[in-house]
């Protein structure tokens, strides 16, 4: 096993291009040019990861909406070929935020993560950050992210990657510091290419807050992880948010935004459908849910007749249903002559809410 410093190992092609990008960034970080994120875009999976690191309705103001906001999307357009990824996005981030981004698979979630980190440039519209260009602001050490597209530089410790990081960071913690906070010191001495993939989130989390970033990005961060280390991730970005850093994550652990977000994020084919509180959120899906246990044969043909109804699923004896408008549904359900037992009736989780919204989105699409 290698002991030696980085500096003295024989680095494999993928660390020698990453070598490449580092000397770069720190030209680039002395300099703080306003290119439009050239190098960061052309330097590689791990150059992704470290060019952060390197580190709908209107909406009632919220915790830190003043002053200038941290990042400010304006008529943001983006297309690939015959599909539009973005369309007309506009959208602000606030000081102190923690702000889930959710849609289903190619909403635009990994295209607006990319034109906010300057990995890809808007076909038009303007996107800022800090007031600048994503460029200048990961120049000065203001952005740190965590993206699971992103490879590590192979071949080396952690430890020694932690360092380098620190080394270039502007704003760098001390690396026995930054480990901790990770939750990385016990693979400290590993190699990074004999990590499992959760301690791959890990070390990935560890570059990403390697100094005092006040927006951090996180895209599909606890992907990995088991839950103890899950836990201990969002204790550390409590505290981040604590210190009046904005959080902008990117999850398909709806449970995760509804417990960590302040503000969640709705985005589908492109477009923003809702933004808002995850109360909010769940309040605009506009139906409630109802369960229910029936002994006997279940009758679905009748149940589906119920007024107000948008949902039905039975499993064995219980019944599911979604309504917009439970009290009429539930009178109905009486004037069956059913007797429904164990009655529960409550508002929709964020993940119900989630696929309500998207759901109606796509069924009015359809019929354009």
């Amino acid at each position: 096993m290698r002991t030696g410093p980085v500096s003295a190992m024989k680095p494999s092609r993928r660390s020698l291009r990453c070598c490449v990008f580092f000397n770069r960034l720190r030209a680039s970080a002395a300099n703080c040019p306003g290119h439009d994120g050239g190098t960061v875009a052309g330097s590689g999976g791990f150059a992704k990861l470290y060019a952060m690191s390197a580190t709908a309705a209107p909406r009632t103001a919220q915790k830190g909406e003043t002053g200038t906001p941290v990042v400010r999307f304006t008529s943001v357009n983006k297309s690939f070929g015959q599909v539009r990824a973005v369309s007309e996005l506009h959208l602000q981030l606030h000081p102190g935020e923690t702000v889930a981004l959710l849609g289903p698979n190619g909403a635009g979630k990994s295209t607006t993560l990319d034109l906010l980190l300057g990995l890809r440039n808007a076909d038009s519209g303007t996107v800022e950050v800090f007031g600048s260009t994503p460029a200048r602001a990961i120049a000065k050490g203001k952005v740190g992210a965590m993206l699971q597209s992103g490879g590590l530089m192979e071949e080396v410790k952690v430890r020694e990657l932690v360092k380098l990081a620190c080394d270039l960071h502007p704003r760098a913690y001390p690396p026995q510091q930054v480990m901790e906070s990770a939750g990385v010191t016990d693979i400290a001495d590993r190699m990074v290419n004999k990590l499992s993939g959760g301690q791959e989130q890990r070390v990935r989390f560890a570059l990403a807050t390697t100094g005092a970033n006040d927006l951090i990005i996180l895209d599909e961060p606890t992907t990995g992880m088991d839950v103890t280390v899950r836990q201990a991730f969002w204790a550390t970005m409590r505290e981040q948010a604590a210190a009046d850093r904005t959080i902008l994550f990117a999850t398909h652990y709806l449970e995760e935004a509804d417990a960590i977000a302040d503000r969640v994020i709705v985005l589908h084919r492109g477009r923003i459908l809702a933004d808002g509180s995850a109360a909010e959120i769940k309040a605009k899906a506009g139906a409630r849910r109802i369960v229910f246990d029936l002994e006997g044969p279940i009758d679905e043909a009748a149940l589906r007749g119920l007024p107000s109804l948008t949902t039905l699923s039975v499993s064995g004896r219980t019944v599911r249903i979604q309504s917009i408008d439970a009290d009429a549904t539930t009178h109905a359900l009486y004037g069956l002559g059913l007797y429904p037992r164990n009655l529960e009736v409550s508002g929709l989780g964020l993940e119900q809410a989630f696929i309500a919204i998207t759901d109606a989105a796509t069924a009015e699409e359809a019929t354009r």
